[in-house]
């Protein structure tokens, strides 16, 4: 504990960034109240990656999730890139590079890694719920923040981590558009019992406009995910059932078809995948933005958890010493806005790569990942994964 044990913070938003952010100050010394919209934690029925570099993000400050993720969640020390049919394009090796980084991989429902953070905080009274904020104010001498029913709550700084539609980021930015991925997605979790669905499997299937990601996220669970590309100008569509989600991948690998053929049509959810221009100024005075509210992108590098992981270590180490609260919070954006603008640009890119339709351009980009220098491949994973970020 540091000398600035009196302080204290307001965070908005008790998703994974939040969470993480009441774990990392409190580290520090930094008092911290949670304020949630909903009237309980909800986590969602989908799961996360959670990659090594989230981990030894955590550890710089003696905070190791590691072992509950072990417990709850699925170590995955491959990740296989297959055909429509699951012909094997190309096997990604993650196995030695986590041992040399000394952090693993996994996967995880998002309800286990909300568990394993809450034993980070160490106190679910920290978090209140039922409790939507509306707007703020920020002084000298701190910030106030206003709530749907008329509450306010007064604290020395405020953090808006209440993801993707930030009711605090509106405040700062505007209403910023979303910006299309042009394609819809849907996610699910089920208990699954396959031959292909060994332990720690994760696996991507590409075909052409379409994806498919399988993955073993422990305790006889799967977790899978689909997408299927839709019109530039499109901002929403009507939920498909399932039976239509299925007609999509008719003729696709066995183990994808039985995936979705067992999964209750009512936990599957659909959502239009989208990221947001990336925002250069994150807050003023004594606020700031944090994960999705600050640097919304699109799945396909897996990196949203573990950047706004990433965002509360930085965050903390800031104001572990700081003096003034103000020039702590803007030294801890201009420390993360380098690698989060790249980590957003990087998975768009990915994204419209692996989401190519035509059948000449697919074609070329599963040759190419498949005949790509491992050595190329495993430098961009290790610059992606390694804490501190390379250079």
């Amino acid at each position: 504990m540091t000398r600035n044990s009196a302080r204290k913070a307001l965070v908005i938003g008790a998703g994974i960034g939040g969470l993480a952010a009441a774990a990392t100050l409190r580290r520090v010394g930094v008092e911290v109240q949670v304020f949630e919209r909903a009237p309980e934690l909800r986590p969602g029925t989908t799961a996360v990656s959670l990659m090594s570099n989230a981990i030894l993000a955590l550890r710089t400050l003696d905070i190791d999730i590691a072992p509950g993720l072990d417990k709850r969640g699925e170590v995955f020390d491959e990740l296989r890139f297959l055909t429509r049919r699951g012909r094997l394009i190309r096997a990604l090796p993650f196995r030695e590079l986590a041992e040399r980084l000394g952090a693993s991989n996994y996967a995880v429902h998002r309800a286990d890694l909300q568990r394993t953070l809450l034993d980070a905080i160490g106190d679910d009274q920290a978090i209140e719920l039922n409790a939507a904020a509306t707007g703020f104010v920020t002084g000298d001498d701190g910030v106030e923040v206003t709530f749907e029913d008329g509450r306010k709550a007064s604290g020395d700084i405020l953090i808006g981590a209440d993801g993707f539609n930030s009711v605090i980021r509106r405040q700062v930015a505007g209403a910023d558009e979303p910006r299309p991925g042009n394609y819809m997605c849907w996610l699910a979790t089920v208990p699954f019992d396959h031959p292909r669905l060994t332990k720690g499997y994760a696996a991507h299937y590409w075909g052409r406009g379409q994806r498919f990601g399988l993955a073993d996220i422990g305790h006889g669970r799967a977790y899978w995910w689909a997408t299927k590309n839709v019109p530039a100008w499109v901002s929403g569509s009507p939920r498909l059932g399932k039976e239509k989600v299925a007609g999509l991948f008719a003729g696709w690998a066995e183990e994808v078809r039985e995936a979705i053929r067992v999964t209750p049509e009512e936990t599957i959810v659909q959502i239009t995948a989208q990221d947001r221009p990336y925002l250069r100024r994150w807050g003023s005075g004594r606020m700031t933005l944090l994960g999705d509210a600050a640097h919304p992108m699109l799945v396909s590098l897996g990196q949203g958890a573990a950047l706004a992981i990433e965002d509360a270590v930085v965050l903390a180490e800031h104001l572990k010493e700081a003096t003034d609260l103000s020039s702590a919070l803007r030294g801890y954006e201009d420390q993360r806005r380098p690698r989060t603008e790249a980590l957003v640009g990087t998975a768009r890119a990915l994204s419209e790569t692996e989401q190519l339709d035509g059948h000449f351009s697919s074609r070329m980009r599963d040759l190419y990942f498949r005949f790509a220098p491992m050595s190329k491949l495993t430098s961009q994973n290790e610059a992606v994964l390694t804490w501190p970020p390379l250079g």
